[in-house]
């Protein structure tokens, strides 16, 4: 098969398209034959030598996929060659064929094309954890999404809009605030001119945020804490702004509030299938009516996968990055 895969740690000139050997489905695994995968910060962290899979993984780059089952390995019932799917993934994604373990296959949802899945997985899988299962944002809530106009942030602002909260955003273009806005956010915020603090607060009276999603981390961490309102839960999914930053404690006791950090990618497989069972019962309906719409901000050819992951390095793009097969 062809993959795509770092010569060397580097820029995104040292990414190859190349033959590899073809995988072979283990037991409790599907392999499927990839259309599209899209590109995450993850992949971008792989490559310069950060972020390297876990343990058992492929080397491959990739994190999702959409595609059509190929084969079934053993011990595993309930899908079919043929079927059309998307998944979560360890790594692999940027091949034209995956080996995937059966509870991160999902259907796609009804009336998304097989291409666009390949946007869902990754963003649908780490905001409704991190969302309802960490955070466990309620009706009615505040929430402030850092980040609001790339693929994770235009997903969260959907489906928290759909639950009924309040959602702000940050984004530091007139056209990506004018994205967020027109996805369900009431305010989205120039990170670059505007303290979203004084901003948030001023459109809650003085409350702040009951849910932070943070891509940004240490940069972020102060004035996030600051931002929360009293039994507020911020929640970092991202290290954009650096790992080390100070806490004052004081604050978070006082508002007898949460800090909490997550990843995806190193979970255990039962805690990813959990997620992804979640997904498919409580966000695909949300999709299938339309309420959540996938927003794809590019679609290029898997072999230009250092074009797309140059394209993320800028900070120009909306959305996902799509490669497809």
């Amino acid at each position: 098969m062809r993959a795509v895969l770092p010569r060397e740690p580097g820029g995104p000139e040292v990414l190859e398209y190349a033959e590899v050997p073809d995988p072979e489905p283990g037991p409790g695994e599907v392999l499927v034959d990839v259309v599209a995968t899209a590109v995450n910060r993850a992949d971008l962290l792989q490559r310069q030598g950060h972020y390297p899979p876990p343990p058992g993984a492929s080397p491959i780059l990739g994190l999702e996929c959409s595609g059509t089952v190929a084969a079934l390995g053993a011990e595993v019932d309930g899908w079919q060659v043929g079927q059309q799917v998307c998944a979560l993934l360890a790594g692999g994604g940027y091949a034209t064929r995956v080996a995937v373990p059966a509870g991160q296959l999902m259907p796609t949802p009804d009336g998304v094309d097989l291409v666009t899945a390949a946007a869902l997985p990754e963003v649908a899988a780490t905001v409704w954890s991190n969302l309802m299962m960490v955070a466990g944002l309620r009706t009615g809530e505040t929430l402030l999404v850092h980040g609001g106009a790339g693929g994770i942030g235009t997903f969260a602002i959907q489906l928290a809009t759909a639950l009924g909260a309040r959602v702000f955003a940050t984004a530091g273009t007139e056209q990506k605030r004018a994205l967020c806005t027109g996805l369900g956010a009431e305010i989205a915020i120039d990170y670059r001119d505007d303290d979203f603090v004084a901003v948030l607060k001023g459109a809650t009276g003085g409350a702040g945020a009951d849910v932070i999603l943070d891509n940004m981390g240490a940069s972020y961490l102060g004035r996030n804490v600051e931002a929360l309102a009293t039994q507020g839960r911020l929640v970092v999914i991202g290290l954009q702004g650096g790992t080390k930053a100070e806490l004052d404690l004081g604050i978070l006791m006082r508002k007898r509030a949460a800090v909490a950090g997550t990843t995806l990618r190193a979970r255990p497989a039962g805690e990813k299938a959990a997620i992804c069972a979640a997904v498919v019962e409580n966000v695909w309906p949300l999709v299938a009516d339309g309420t959540i719409r996938p927003v794809v901000g590019t679609t290029l050819p898997l072999s230009e996968a250092g074009r797309a992951h140059r394209l993320m390095e800028s900070g120009e793009s909306t959305g996902k990055i799509l490669l497809t097969v």
